[in-house]
């Protein structure tokens, strides 16, 4: 794919130029840390009447799903649990399933080490993973981008049956990770906090890996296997030991907010046919297969 430069802000439509605007020429990193104090402070009625301000911008915001009804914090409101049974998990083998609810991004074959977060807008792995090795491992291979939305249901779960044994933290900026954005910033992926998840299956190999990014209102992820969170006030380690064991569709952590993850997969595995940019895609759902399974 042809190579171009980012899209000047006059070629994008009115309304993405106001919410590029809004949401990137703000002080992200102090708004992003007022904002989780804000989330955090447990009121019943402030939670009330933040929650129908949200629904002013998030109109497809939808509880109907969630466990809980009434929420002490707008935090417990965007890292709501859903009903038993909400998202069913395809169980047969040889299936990668989404681990978030997401709308798909860019999507396809990796060409050497190149992705691409837009049309005409590549990067490297090395510029996203700092591991060598994992980003060799991946030549090749392939990649979906998932990006949540605000609205979404904010947890992820396991695409495979897998062990992690250690994630990589990656401090960086908060951009905003939606369309606008995208064809604004270069390597805005490459730029922004992110965590690297290699993801071990049964046989011990590392074909699947999630890189959870992080953006402006939501730099802090939660994963389960970790004591801390990781977000802009972590001080400790980028490479983080640990070890845990996940089913299929296990829960593994969420994010404060919505953000995108980038599902990597080596060669030995394709995209289901179903697949495609910009289709709404939910946890559990089937979204690569290896070879002779079909999907």
């Amino acid at each position: 794919m042809r190579r171009r430069g980012p899209r000047p802000l006059h070629a994008l439509s009115w309304r993405e130029r106001m919410n590029f605007l809004v949401t990137n020429r703000v002080p992200r990193k102090a708004l992003t840390h007022w904002m989780g104090w804000y989330s955090g402070i447990e009121s019943p009625r402030l939670t009330r009447v933040s929650i129908r301000v949200w629904r002013l911008f998030a109109r497809d915001l939808d509880l109907k799903e969630s466990k809980h009804r009434v929420f002490t914090s707008l935090h417990d409101c965007f890292v709501r649990e859903l009903k038993d049974g909400a998202r069913p998990v395809d169980p047969r083998p040889g299936i990668v399933v989404s681990p978030c609810d997401a709308i798909v991004g860019t999507c396809g074959t990796i060409e050497g080490t190149t992705v691409y977060q837009a049309k005409g807008f590549p990067y490297e792995l090395a510029e996203l993973i700092p591991d060598p090795g994992l980003r060799e491992r991946y030549r090749d291979g392939v990649y979906v981008t998932l990006r949540l939305k605000s609205s979404m249901y904010h947890r992820f779960h396991a695409p495979v049956d897998c062990e992690v044994r250690a994630i990589d933290y990656i401090s960086g900026d908060t951009w905003n990770v939606n369309p606008p954005a995208l064809k604004r910033i270069e390597k805005l992926y490459c730029r922004n906090e992110r965590a690297v998840v290699p993801l071990h299956g049964e046989d011990g190999e590392n074909d699947i890996m999630l890189v959870p990014v992080a953006a402006i209102l939501v730099a802090s992820m939660r994963f389960h296997c970790l004591e801390n969170d990781l977000n802009l006030r972590y001080r400790g380690p980028n490479r983080l030991s640990c070890y845990a064991q996940f089913r299929k569709g296990d829960e593994m952590g969420y994010f404060r907010h919505g953000s995108t993850i980038i599902l990597f997969a080596t060669h030995r595995y394709a995209l289901c046919p179903h697949v495609h940019s910009g289709m709404h895609i939910r946890m559990g759902e089937a979204l690569l297969t290896t070879a002779g399974h079909a999907s």
